[in-house]
């Protein structure tokens, strides 16, 4: 039996007729549509000559992006990679350094001695992980990013930041996306101990704000040879903003605001010198932490004050190493509109 042209039209125009099959082909054509856009190649920012460099030694750079078909969107996708990561084992030689005002920094190193690209510890490079907000040396991220670090030969070291990872603190001194002593002292620590190794350092989120404050600082002397940093945001005031939207506030400042009102209240003996500990722990969102805390402990008149001075937007121009930036456009840690004024 033959079927004319004709009557297979009709047959199709009944079918896309029926309401349900226009919905089904409309939210087809919708996500096809989303996945289209989502699936592009990386915006460079840069020199003519270091996107050269990138295209040449980092391929993936020309590559399209194509998100997990099930994990859509910035906010699933930040919570997948923050409970669902796996953990790969890591053994550290742990290192306490003191400061000079009496204080003492946590150092996580793998020495990867059984490197075969470099096999001499003296020139070995050395990656300095500066890790987010409230994390340290055991997030799942830090444990990946070592772990291709010494699969490529290097050595490694996380800089934990005062008070977190367990390690107590000896002064009321904590830490904060401006203040670059701390770093400066690691990495003048490194150096010394290996004086003719190149340092690169790669910053995540928090950690890239003050990486990348620190190379704006320090310039010719920052002691490193590059940077990285993933998810830095650029301006505070906009990344906070970003982060009070209803949707972002319950999945991600609130748990947030909570590990720093922990983290402070663990410490309640030596910071109560310092700062009203019952109003601090009172905090909602990270704004109301940064103005009751983060802003008096070191010495600005207001939040916004400290979020001007902890913004790296307007600092890079200082910078002498090459420095890799990546940010994606639908991160509420680090808004587009936070990094595009920036570029």
């Amino acid at each position: 039996m033959t079927v004319s042209h004709l009557e297979l039209w009709k047959t199709y125009w009944e079918l896309v007729s029926r309401p349900y099959t226009v919905f089904v082909c409309s939210i087809t054509a919708a996500v096809w549509y989303l996945w289209d856009r989502k699936c592009q190649p990386p915006t460079l920012v840069c020199s003519e000559p270091f996107g050269a460099f990138l295209h040449k030694h980092c391929p993936v750079m020309a590559e399209r992006f194509r998100p997990t078909p099930w994990c859509w969107g910035g906010r699933l996708q930040t919570l997948v990679g923050a409970f669902l990561k796996s953990r790969p084992l890591v053994i550290y030689r742990n290192e306490l350094i003191h400061t000079a005002d009496g204080g003492q920094i946590s150092l996580d190193w793998v020495d990867n001695p059984d490197s075969a690209a470099y096999p001499e510890s003296s020139t070995r490079p050395t990656v300095l992980i500066l890790p987010g907000l409230t994390g340290n040396s055991r997030q799942p991220y830090v444990l990946h990013a070592v772990c291709q670090a010494t699969h490529c030969g290097y050595r490694c070291v996380v800089f934990n930041n005062r008070g977190v990872g367990g390690q107590e603190l000896l002064t009321p001194v904590t830490y904060c996306a401006a203040n670059t002593s701390d770093l400066e002292h690691v990495v003048q620590h490194v150096k010394e101990l290996y004086p003719s190794a190149p340092v690169l350092g790669a910053g995540v989120s928090m950690g890239g704000m003050l990486l990348l404050n620190y190379l704006a600082r320090k310039g010719t002397e920052s002691g490193m040879v590059a940077g990285f940093t993933i998810s830095a945001p650029w301006d505070a005031e906009k990344s906070s903003t970003s982060l009070e939207e209803p949707l972002n506030y319950l999945l991600f400042n609130s748990f947030l605001t909570r590990s720093l009102c922990n983290t402070v209240n663990r410490h309640r003996r030596i910071l109560e010198k310092v700062a009203d500990i019952d109003y601090v722990l009172k905090s909602r969102t990270i704004r109301d932490f940064d103005e009751r805390f983060t802003a008096l402990m070191f010495g600005y008149k207001s939040c916004e004050e400290y979020y001007h001075d902890a913004s790296p937007d307007k600092k890079l121009p200082n910078t002498v190493v090459p420095i890799l930036c990546l940010n994606a456009a639908d991160d509420p840690f680090s808004p587009q509109n936070g990094f595009v004024s920036s570029q």
